[in-house]
């Protein structure tokens, strides 16, 4: 029986904090994922998502705060791993053994035997798409077969609460899509998953809510649509034209050099109507809704994370 609907299936964390010397990796961090949720994580570099995540597994100890996760505080406690999976952005596989033989180990590591082992087995090389490639040693795959088969020994023990540290991380779009497939498939069964990525296309896909975080701290959160009306700005309107405008054009009671080709505007329909009745000669125009990248740049900022 799968422990996807267990009541004790979600997570919470509460005041979080975790200092390295002078640096506040994670500072005073609060957010959950309810039961059956799919929750985004997302944040520029050093903004503390892998550090929470490995507070969340147990493999760091919090300064401060509270953490509760499949039903419990402790999540180092064998009764907590067996209802979590977690896929690393740094692979876990053992590149000498065989895809089959990976996920034989780690869910022998969480007690599974006999056939309950060997169904679970199928189901993720299945998952994976790698049933052919089973008895191929790891280190011959590429690196989209390694990222794919990492999600699956995360979820060789049917665990009820998955975190994924940017599990597509320089992967081939084949590879992605397979991946982000498997996940809406776990969304599906009522898994609760915390989502960590780079990738805006990908938390609006998948994400029930997306939680931003930068230096440790939560800057909002919300649903996708949420966080476009409260943080995505106006949709843009941009414009070439075919010809120079006269000396002195205005629209809509505004020099026309100003606008530098871009109308910002809540009405784009009403803006390029505005640029009609103006007479000018339009060339070619391009309408540019806020989304969630443009949420990202707007709370996190635009200069370089390297």
């Amino acid at each position: 029986m799968s422990q996807a609907g267990s009541s004790t299936s979600g997570i919470r964390v509460s005041g979080l904090r975790k200092r390295f010397g002078s640096v506040d990796a994670v500072a005073g961090l609060s957010f959950h994922a309810d039961p059956g949720e799919t929750v985004g994580l997302l944040g520029p570099n050093g903004a503390g998502k892998s550090t929470t995540m490995a507070l969340l597994v147990g493999l760091l100890a919090p300064d401060a705060g509270s953490i509760e996760i499949a039903g419990t505080s402790d999540p180092t406690r064998p009764a907590a791993r067996r209802r979590l999976g977690i896929a690393p952005q740094d692979l876990a596989l053992y590149s000498e053994l065989t895809a089959e033989e990976n996920l034989r180990f780690f869910g022998r590591l969480h007690g599974l035997r006999g056939r309950r082992l060997a169904e679970r087995v199928e189901r993720c090389l299945a998952m994976a798409g790698l049933q052919e490639r089973r008895d191929d040693r790891v280190g011959t795959f590429s690196g989209g077969m390694q990222r794919r088969l990492n999600v699956a020994a995360a979820l060789v023990h049917d665990p009820s609460v998955v975190l994924l540290d940017e599990p597509t991380v320089g992967v081939d779009p084949q590879s992605r899509n397979h991946i982000l497939d498997a996940l809406g498939q776990l969304r599906s069964e009522g898994r609760t998953l915390l989502y960590s990525t780079h990738y805006m296309e990908e938390a609006t896909r998948l994400c029930d809510r997306v939680v931003v975080v930068d230096r440790g701290r939560v800057l909002a959160e919300g649903t996708v649509p949420d966080l476009v009306a409260r943080h995505g700005g106006r949709s843009r309107a941009h414009f070439t034209l075919a010809t120079p405008p006269p000396p002195g054009t205005c629209v809509g009671g505004r020099p026309l050099h100003e606008f530098g080709g871009v109308l910002e505007t809540d009405d784009p329909t009403q803006a390029l109507a505005e640029l009609a009745r103006s007479g000018l000669a339009l060339e070619a125009v391009t309408v540019e809704s806020p989304n969630l990248e443009r949420v990202f740049l707007n709370l996190t900022g635009r200069t370089l994370r390297d």
